[in-house]
């Protein structure tokens, strides 16, 4: 096998999609990981415990020794195997620890003893880590970027997706960004995933041949993410353009979304009836946690509306029952809110149209 060098290019690293073989221990890669890694760890949680209190007591060579005997024999064979099948299945891959010390150099040498070569990531993951939020904030303040606006309901991911010069920040955090707009799993990344995997798809996106990225609209937290600042920033003060639909067109693309679709979703997970009655309960609860903004009539009005729907919807299987209470919410509460948030924001609109005419304007534009 020839040899390859270590690296710090990070940028091609980044760019290139290579795989990259995480040795940390599996609660560092839990906190934290790139799009692109795979985590087979050097130590697990329990023994990096007692090499890290080892060394504090005894010192580096103590804890390199305490190491050695805890990954021997069989235990270091089955690892120095999964090391192995990584890189027979990723030639083009690197491997890293923290900081591109101790860690990763002996995974590399147990390899090449061995016969096996793997380069290491020079710097390791605070290296990588470091160059993506530097990244995020230069693209954020050398770039163009728009933002694609407007009311829930009208289609602004759609816009989003058809566009070869975007970032999908919802996509990223695993959430639409409302109330509603949980997975079914109710999994997000991690907050420091989410900043890595966002720096990635900025890089890439900027490496390409348009001039201008477009995101939308989003306010600070999707879910339990927070936007990082640069990005915020980005978003309250780059060019708009307004996706304009009608109430019915944007009642139809909730139902979809939120009815048919997820719906869909949690009978794939629990089956019929058990996936009808947690669908239900979310639906509930995720109204039920803006009631404090809705008010208590409003909110009694809309799930009450709600709760016959589900109920209607459970009995004959009939979507269209939920458009009363989609429609109301949409119409006393998103609008509003959508509307004053809007006013606050000082950046020019371009252009404002249907989903097509703003797709077909961004297309011509960036």
């Amino acid at each position: 096998m020839t040899n390859r060098l270590n690296t710090a290019n990070y940028a091609t690293i980044f760019l290139k999609e290579c795989p990259l073989l995480d040795v940390r221990a599996p609660a560092e890669f839990q906190k934290g990981a790139f799009p692109d890694a795979v985590s087979i760890p050097l130590l697990d949680d329990d023994e990096r415990s007692q090499v890290g209190i080892c060394y504090k007591q005894k010192g580096e060579q103590a804890a390199i020794a305490l190491g050695n005997r805890l990954v021997s024999g069989p235990v270091k064979q089955r690892r120095i195997d999964a090391w192995r099948s990584f890189v027979e299945q990723h030639p083009n891959g690197y491997l890293y620890c923290f900081r591109g010390g101790l860690r990763s150099q002996t995974v590399q040498s147990w390899l090449k003893e061995a016969g096996v070569d793997i380069p290491l990531v020079e710097g390791g993951y605070k290296a990588m880590r470091r160059f993506l939020m530097e990244e995020t904030e230069r693209l954020c303040a050398k770039r163009s970027f728009i933002i694609i606006g407007g009311r829930t309901g009208s289609g602004k991911t759609n816009v989003l997706n058809q566009l070869p010069h975007m970032v999908d920040l919802e996509k990223l955090a695993n959430h639409k960004g409302s109330s509603f707009g949980r997975s079914v799993d109710d999994f997000q990344p991690t907050q420091i995933s989410f900043e890595n995997a966002l720096a990635c798809d900025l890089m890439k996106v900027a490496s390409g041949s348009s001039s201008t990225i477009v995101l939308e609209d989003e306010s600070l937290m999707i879910g339990r993410i927070a936007l990082p600042n640069a990005v915020l920033e980005v978003i309250q003060s780059a060019p708009m353009v307004l996706v304009d639909e009608p109430l019915d067109m944007r009642v139809r693309t909730i139902k979809q979304d939120y009815v048919v679709d997820l719906h869909a979703a949690f009978v794939e997970k629990w089956g019929d009836d058990q996936g009808m009655e947690a669908y239900s309960a979310f639906m509930l609860a995720s109204l039920d946690r803006v009631k404090r903004r809705l008010g208590g009539e409003r909110h009694m009005i809309i799930r009450s509306l709600m709760e016959k729907a589900l109920s209607q919807h459970q009995r004959n299987g009939n979507h269209d029952v939920h458009s009363a209470w989609i429609g109301k919410l949409l119409s006393d509460y998103y609008d509003p809110m959508y509307d004053y948030q809007l006013s606050k924001k000082e950046q020019d609109i371009k252009f404002k149209g249907s989903g097509a005419d703003v797709c077909a304007f961004l297309k011509n534009a960036t």
